[in-house]
């Protein structure tokens, strides 16, 4: 199959740039696998997790208090039945993580599990 048409120079770049991204995620990729040479240890795939965890629950937090803050510009407009749900919502999603790990306390679940905090 030949190519009748020729690549605009705007293609050209833009597949170049691709080009290199993906070489240096091959690149990063490569030395990664190097890393992982001392075997599996679910020490650090517990941390891991529980790091992920945590950057979850700030991100959330964060989500929560803003849907907080537009429940009350909402009421502030008039829009009280939005505004309740909002409020409601957003302090559900702000307090979802305490929660959870507050189970895990009760039930004696902490020991061997990734919820948590981690090392922040």
């Amino acid at each position: 199959m030949k190519f009748s048409k020729k690549l605009t120079p705007q293609v050209c770049s833009r597949l170049r740039s691709m080009l290199l991204v993906a070489a240096i995620l091959l690149l990063n990729t490569l030395s990664a696998f190097a890393q992982a040479g001392g075997g599996f240890n679910s020490t650090d795939l517990k941390t891991g997790i529980s790091n992920s965890l945590a950057v979850i629950m700030m991100f959330g937090f964060v989500l929560g208090i803003s849907a907080v803050m537009y429940g009350g510009f909402a009421i502030r407009r008039g829009d009280v039945d939005q505004g309740k749900m909002s409020i409601i919502g957003g302090a559900i999603i702000a307090a979802a993580p305490a929660v959870v790990f507050a189970f895990y306390k009760i039930f004696g679940l902490d020991g061997s599990s990734s919820v948590g905090v981690g090392n922040f």
